[in-house]
């Protein structure tokens, strides 16, 4: 065999061992991302429509009623989720039984009332208290969230939105999930 040949042949083959290593670690990611979300009837249903474009944390650090998660569900539709009737109701009661509000968050802490003010000025105009009260993001969700919104033409300036953020932060941040008893 010729000294071309051979090295065609292990190049090959390392080709071939990368694209196993490859698949082998978006498997392992997937997985992961799977078993952020808790078993239930609706959870596969979840994963393929949810968890293809977002990751499984957004859904999870968010906590809504029955009608937050419907209209959550009913925006993702809108901007071109792929959903029945039937399954949306399917996703909805899962959402709803596995990620709904905790007690209401404690009175505001020392030094928010401009992020308080803030909040009560520029969020409120367009949104209910109820939707950003049940979100429960994490200080990195909540400045995705404000980001997001000034993309889409919210008018809050560079000065408002750190105390905004500490605001949405410490008053609406994650709280630790309940262990689940086996």
């Amino acid at each position: 065999m010729s000294k071309r040949k051979l090295n065609l042949i292990k190049l090959s083959f390392a080709m071939a061992a990368s694209a196993i290593a490859v698949c082998s670690l978006m498997d392992a990611d997937t997985r992961a991302a799977r078993q952020d979300l808790p078993e239930g009837k609706g959870v596969e249903l979840a994963r393929d429509r949810c968890v293809s474009c977002h990751e499984a944390d957004l859904i999870v650090a968010q906590r809504l009623s029955k009608q937050g998660w419907t209209r959550e569900v009913e925006k993702m539709i809108r901007w071109g989720a792929v959903v029945s009737d039937a399954e949306k109701e399917v996703l909805i009661d899962y959402f709803a039984a596995h990620f709904k509000p905790r007690s209401a968050a404690g009175a505001p802490a020392a030094g928010d009332d401009r992020g308080k003010k803030i909040f009560e000025e520029k969020c409120l105009l367009c949104h209910e208290a109820d939707l950003t009260e049940q979100q429960r993001l994490s200080r990195q969700g909540w400045t995705r969230e404000v980001e997001k919104m000034i993309r889409w033409g919210a008018a809050v300036s560079d000065a408002e939105k750190e105390p905004l953020i500490d605001y949405l932060s410490s008053n609406f941040g994650p709280r630790p999930l309940a262990v689940a008893r086996k």
